[in-house]
């Protein structure tokens, strides 16, 4: 079963493509510009995934498929990377696939050569866990050391030190 967060997900990634949503209560089909806006989602995408859900999704589809969002949020259906263009597709449980991927009328795609669609990224979130996993790292290593030699980090710093200026002596030689 996809949960909420899969489908929003899911139909955010396609308006980055430009495939536009049918809802119940529009006459057209509507495509919220922009999709991601700094860190999070735009509003006008936020405001969209809100009427879908007024309606609990009925009557409303991605253009160029056949399957509600309704059924999308049921169990019935689940979402996986195509093969071909590796964007979400659903599947369903039980049963045979759709036919086509959404993709099978954007002329362009897949296009490997431009960055793919994403989903919002908090920056200061990202490079914080990526100093935790840093530290994480640092601190086992300390750890090794301290098991394996009497050395301290100190004298092992002055000893790799002292082989990169042997090393650089050796090469303006």
């Amino acid at each position: 079963m996809a949960s909420k967060q899969d489908v929003r997900e899911y139909l955010a990634y396609w308006f980055q493509l430009g495939k536009k949503i049918v809802l119940r209560n529009r006459r057209s089909p509507f495509l919220p510009s922009p999709v991601i806006q700094g860190d999070r989602y735009s509003q006008e995408f936020e405001d969209c995934w809100r009427d879908i859900l007024a309606v609990d999704g009925q009557d409303c589809y991605l253009e160029g498929t056949d399957y509600t969002i309704a059924e999308l949020l049921s169990p019935s259906w689940q979402l996986e990377d195509c093969a071909r263009c590796e964007m979400p597709v659903p599947l369903p449980t039980s049963g045979m696939p759709a036919e086509v991927c959404p993709c099978y009328d954007l002329a362009l795609w897949p296009n490997h050569e431009v960055p793919r669609p994403r989903s919002p990224v908090s920056s200061a979130s990202h490079l914080t866990g990526i100093r935790e996993r840093l530290e994480s790292v640092e601190s086992s290593t300390e750890d090794e050391i301290d098991e394996d030699s009497p050395q301290t980090t100190d004298s092992f710093s002055n000893q790799a030190i002292e082989e990169n200026n042997h090393t650089n002596s050796l090469v303006s030689n």
